[in-house]
């Protein structure tokens, strides 16, 4: 019901806007019945108005910092070397969270692991949530502090990293613990070899 009394509300604004009155041509004109304001189709071609928004291809002259690196999927981990390192991550993760909990005194401080998804939850300073994606191989990361982050496996450097911005996941997750909680924590891991 909401829908429609919204695109009623629309229509009218557009005719007003384009003039199109009892004298415009039949294809222009607006029926109206009791249920529903019906148009003939030869509204839709009208020029939608100067504050609708625009779509087009034009290039936007990125430069490659502004871009995520490209994805080379000859690379990508074979899905049981994904799920060794993964599984790995969380896990010493959840168990560095806990200790973690251990030294900070922080209301609604808890860790939870579930259905391969570890969530930390910091009370009133939000929550963090951190989980596999097998199809992208993948960990993703939604902080209550830099929002959604996906993780890639890094084999150079041993690390996930986030290919938007280079960041690592262990990295993030200290700096923003430190500064939400006021106690310093760290992270680095002996990862498992790929």
């Amino acid at each position: 019901m909401a829908s429609r009394a919204l695109l009623r509300s629309w229509i009218s604004r557009s005719l007003q806007r384009h003039a199109i009155s009892s004298t415009a041509p039949p294809s222009a004109r607006v029926l109206q019945g009791p249920r529903l304001l019906l148009l003939q189709r030869s509204f839709f071609h009208l020029p939608f108005p100067r504050n609708s928004r625009r779509f087009c291809s034009i290039p936007l002259n990125l430069d490659e910092s502004q871009v995520p690196a490209a994805i080379d999927y000859r690379s990508m981990l074979q899905e049981d070397v994904f799920h060794k390192l993964a599984d790995s991550t969380i896990h010493v993760l959840q168990e560095k969270l806990e200790d973690y909990g251990d030294h900070v005194d922080i209301d609604g401080f808890d860790v939870d692991y579930g259905n391969d998804v570890l969530t930390l939850k910091l009370g009133e300073l939000g929550t963090y949530v951190l989980n596999k994606q097998t199809p992208n191989r993948q960990i993703w990361l939604s902080s209550p502090v830099s929002g959604p982050s996906r993780f890639d496996w890094d084999q150079s450097s041993k690390a996930w990293i986030y290919r938007r911005n280079k960041a690592n996941l262990f990295s993030v997750l200290e700096n923003e613990l430190e500064t939400l909680c006021g106690q310093p924590i760290t992270l680095c891991l002996s990862m498992v070899s790929t």
